[in-house]
């Protein structure tokens, strides 16, 4: 991609800096607008305490404050009653390495790029474009969906309208599954993009409403339908993209890669050797690539209606 040179985005907020969060529980799980997660290890679900442990544990909770030992002083890393379980300490600078300030402009650029193409789309349809943030940050981060760390992917937040980008990702994407190539990660950055068009549009908001009604299944069918289409979003910008001359030999091909190394039943198959079909929720690689493609054929809004058609 025919990146450099180019405008970049003065929206980019780099949190890099900031200390680790602390603390706190994670928001509504039907308030993200949706991200790429990648499994870290571990099968099966996590399970939970017994009734006698818990007891347990409270007992020995009263014995510590008889004694003078405050537990969830200690367990809360001995912070201040006045201060927040979700504050986040600026104890050092943004900046990277040689090679992260790189990472840093391109993301800048990719998302000047989406900037330039969603405000003309919506301008052709007398609507106005409210740019998203894209906030930067390393291992973990709190935001209106509640707090995240890097292992969750990159994600979009549609309560503060900003998405949110570990750039080390990237390199999780080419090393571990395959996916390799500028063009790659700004699909990435495009997808959740896409999650923000959505936002503005009124589809989120209504899909999360019905989720939270609907049973595991159902919502992760619905699931499914809002991870395609914001992958048919994004092969809309690269459709922008390509008018623009910016994309080079191969990079049509490994945004479709891209597509297809994080589809649930390639990740399904590498990290458990079988695939759970009703557990989907990002769609199949074959549907993730298809529904990209054919925004990037159409460059069209009504060519992404994955709602009503079949997916």
């Amino acid at each position: 991609m025919e990146w450099k040179g180019r405008r970049q985005s003065g929206n980019i907020e780099d949190e890099r800096g900031a200390g680790p969060v602390r603390g706190g529980m994670g928001g509504n799980p039907f308030g993200r607008g949706g991200g790429f997660r990648l499994p870290t290890g571990g099968g099966g679900r996590g399970g939970g305490m017994s009734i006698g442990t818990i007891i347990f544990l409270v007992a020995i909770y009263f014995v510590l404050k008889m004694m003078g030992i405050d537990m969830l002083q200690v367990l809360d890393g001995g912070q201040s009653p006045g201060q927040s379980g979700y504050e986040q300490t600026q104890s050092q600078s943004p900046q990277g390495s040689a090679a992260e300030e790189e990472t840093k402009a391109f993301v800048s650029t990719v998302l000047a790029e989406t900037e330039d193409t969603w405000n003309g789309i919506f301008q052709a349809s007398g609507e106005t474009y409210v740019e998203p943030k894209l906030v930067l940050f390393r291992d973990g981060i709190n935001s209106a969906c509640g707090m995240a760390s890097s292992a969750s992917g990159p994600f979009y937040c549609p309560g503060d309208q900003k998405v949110y980008l570990d750039m080390a990702f990237f390199d999780e994407l080419a090393q571990k599954f395959g996916a390799s190539g500028d063009f790659a990660e700004a699909y990435v950055i495009a997808h959740e993009v896409g999650h923000h068009v959505q936002n503005l549009l009124g589809i989120l908001p209504k899909v999360n409403a019905q989720r939270q009604r609907m049973s595991e299944a159902d919502s992760n069918q619905m699931s499914v339908r809002v991870e395609l289409q914001a992958d048919c979003f994004a092969g809309i910008w690269g459709k922008y993209t390509e008018q623009k001359g910016l994309l080079e030999q191969g990079d049509l091909e490994e945004a479709l890669n891209a597509a297809t190394q994080i589809g649930d039943d390639t990740l399904q198959k590498r990290t458990q050797g079988y695939v759970v079909p009703e557990s989907f929720n990002h769609g199949t690689s074959a549907q993730r690539s298809t529904w990209f493609k054919r925004g990037f054929d159409s460059g069209k809004l009504s060519a992404c209606d994955t709602f009503n058609s079949n997916i």
